[in-house]
């Protein structure tokens, strides 16, 4: 095999963590990939750590034990993230969004690669120290949120269903209200989907009261599942109590005028001030 020069080696050691975020590669992976000393590797390791550090682009983790090594972690600097969620505020807040009984059009939003990906980075970087096995959402709109954050995140995702499919295996289902309508509806979950699990990230798209944050916590319990946290895109401002004790947003939905055609959008108070 042909010796590599190190700016190659670099090139492609970056663009392999980066592509696999969370995923732990051992020294003898790369060195055996390159045909070269692990200390060489070590050095390129350096290399790169360095310069994702200085541009604030993520961050390179050593990983200690018989099974550790490095893994890439995203780790939006401060500045950059403030300056996204307020960009996001910007487009939420305009006026033709507003749709009857006072729901807010964001699917072009949530659907836009470049935007959710920002977007799950910095879900996955609010929760990147928690040890979890999945991340669990509940159809249909936050499925684009959650697997974006589960990509950063390296884990899987896992759907709850409105409902239940045969193709899925046995389910257990709970019933809850929803603060939108108040309706009773229902939620399922595959027992295969989740077998071996033990921790799981909630991450939805938009909270009013918590109702279905609450649902998915509660179904969650029919399975002994820890739940390391809660992420969404939009809360409301009102109801301030909500049914779920602790959550994480990018943005706070102050207030909506449909009269006027007004809607108030600000970023979260995780990004209202620096902390």
């Amino acid at each position: 095999m042909e010796k590599i020069k190190r700016n190659d080696r670099v090139a492609a050691i970056s663009k392999i963590l980066s592509s696999h975020p969370n995923r732990i590669f051992t020294l003898s992976h790369f060195s055996q990939m390159f045909n070269t000393a692990k200390s060489t590797i070590s050095e390129d390791i350096a290399i790169i750590k360095k310069a994702i550090n200085h541009f604030s682009l993520g961050d390179i983790e050593t990983v200690a034990g018989a099974a550790g090594g490095i893994r890439y972690q995203v780790s939006p600097s401060y500045d950059h993230s403030r300056e996204f969620v307020e960009d996001l505020c910007e487009k939420l807040s305009e006026s033709q969004r507003l749709l009857p009984g006072g729901f807010l059009y964001m699917n072009d939003i949530i659907h836009k690669p470049e935007t959710i990906r920002d977007i799950g980075q910095i879900l996955a970087s609010s929760f990147k120290d928690k040890e979890l096995d999945f991340i669990l959402t509940v159809e249909t709109k936050g499925i684009p949120v959650a697997l974006m954050t589960a990509h950063f995140l390296g884990c899987p995702l896992v759907v709850a269903r409105k409902k239940g499919n045969v193709t899925e295996g046995p389910n257990v289902s709970i019933n809850y209200a929803t603060a939108t309508s108040g309706r009773l509806e229902t939620m399922y979950l595959s027992k295969k989907a989740i077998e071996g699990y033990k921790r799981a990230l909630i991450i939805d798209d938009f909270m009013r009261g918590g109702g279905t944050a609450k649902g998915m916590q509660e179904l969650l319990k029919e399975f002994s599942i820890d739940i390391v946290g809660v992420g969404v895109v939009i809360a409301t401002s009102e109801p301030k109590a909500k049914l779920v004790d602790d959550y994480f947003s990018l943005v706070e939905l102050v207030s909506v005028d449909q009269e006027k055609k007004r809607i108030e959008i600000s970023p979260s108070r995780w990004f209202s001030n620096k902390i």
